[in-house]
């Protein structure tokens, strides 16, 4: 039996859960207030304040820190990763600490190393955001400068897949998958036999609550040079304050489909744009595989809303049978990808120094 403890840093919240013989026996979402943030110049100095957080939760609800067999973390954006688990260990921190880009995840592994020293186990992160397993033609673009960066809800859709095909009787890695994380921000990912071969992530895809998605280049181009906005302002239009915040004021699919419900056209023709992009994405995935796409799933926070869902549907159905999946199950399957590695069932790599 064992006691795992799963971490996922976010924006503004820390989430953990405490995992005995695979069962959540305890969970919290930690929000940090912008008062509590606002006073940390760096990413970095945020770390104490979650940490402690997530220590206090811990005592006030009578558990150890020191009682654990493993630490489980999200894993980030600190560089290219295989699928799978890695050890948090300095190399991984090092890479933590100096990201490829900046996002709150990367402060799981660091968090999660420091109980994990404290409880004398190990800290592992499984499936990180920046899984690379596409081929060198889907990470090829127009400029010989720039490489996408396929960054994505690796281990939601993963997970979910994997829950899909068991349903259906099968192995994940004898099928293919076209899957729609479908949250704050969107990311579309193809899964072939067991690999992530292309991706739709969520800055060059369909617009979301609050991602712009694609845009036409020269026009954001010339809006980046129009002297109206920071380079730091321009980041914010394209994740923060895009898709239905820009258009809508709201980045909440429960406050749209209320405006909808209430006679109001632009929000309803604004859903509908939403989806049309998304149906559009899976669309261009199917392609990679020459339409072999046995199941697309639709999972995420946004598939709880069966207008979008049904609009989707309706564009997409003749590919492939559409699941709904509506919510995230990524602290279960931080949990049962790092119990599979206590077990040895799985191994775990050791991320090396680019």
């Amino acid at each position: 039996m064992y006691k795992i403890l799963v971490i996922n840093t976010g924006s503004t919240s820390t989430k953990l859960a405490v995992f005995v013989d695979g069962n959540n026996t305890l969970e919290e979402n930690i929000v940090h207030s912008a008062e509590e943030l606002e006073h940390c110049a760096t990413l970095l100095d945020q770390y104490p304040i979650r940490r402690d957080a997530i220590l206090r939760f811990l005592n006030n609800n009578g558990v150890s820190a020191k009682n654990f067999d493993a630490v489980a973390a999200r894993g980030g954006t600190f560089g290219y990763a295989k699928g799978g688990a890695y050890l948090v260990e300095e190399n991984l921190l090092e890479a933590c600490r100096h990201p490829v880009t900046n996002h709150p995840s990367n402060l799981s592994a660091i968090i999660a190393d420091d109980i994990a020293k404290t409880a004398g186990c190990k800290a592992y992160i499984y499936d990180a955001v920046c899984v690379n397993e596409v081929r060198d033609i889907a990470r090829t673009t127009g400029l010989a400068e720039i490489k996408r960066r396929p960054f994505s809800h690796v281990l939601n859709t993963r997970a979910t897949a994997k829950d899909v095909a068991a349903s259906l009787g099968k192995r994940y890695e004898d099928m293919n998958f076209i899957v729609a994380h479908m949250g704050g921000g969107i990311s579309i990912n193809l899964h072939e036999h067991g690999r992530i071969i292309d991706l739709c992530s969520d800055d060059e895809g369909p617009m979301s609550p609050e991602r712009a998605g694609k845009l036409n280049g020269k026009a954001y181009v010339d809006l980046c040079y129009s002297g109206k906005y920071t380079k730091d302002e321009m980041m914010k239009h394209i994740k923060g304050r895009g898709g239905l915040v820009s258009h809508l004021g709201t980045s909440s699919l429960i406050d749209v489909e209320s405006m909808i419900d209430g006679g109001n056209e632009h929000a309803d023709f604004i859903l509908n744009v939403m989806a049309y992009q998304i149906a559009k994405e899976i669309g261009a995935l199917a392609t990679v595989v020459r339409g072999c796409v046995d199941s697309i799933i639709l999972t995420g926070g946004c598939a709880y809303s069966k207008r979008l869902t049904e609009k989707i549907k309706v564009s997409v159905s003749f590919l492939a049978p559409v699941t709904v999946v509506p919510g995230a199950k990524e602290m279960e399957a931080l949990a049962e990808g790092i119990t599979r590695v206590l077990d040895g069932e799985e191994g775990f790599h050791i991320y090396e120094k680019a």
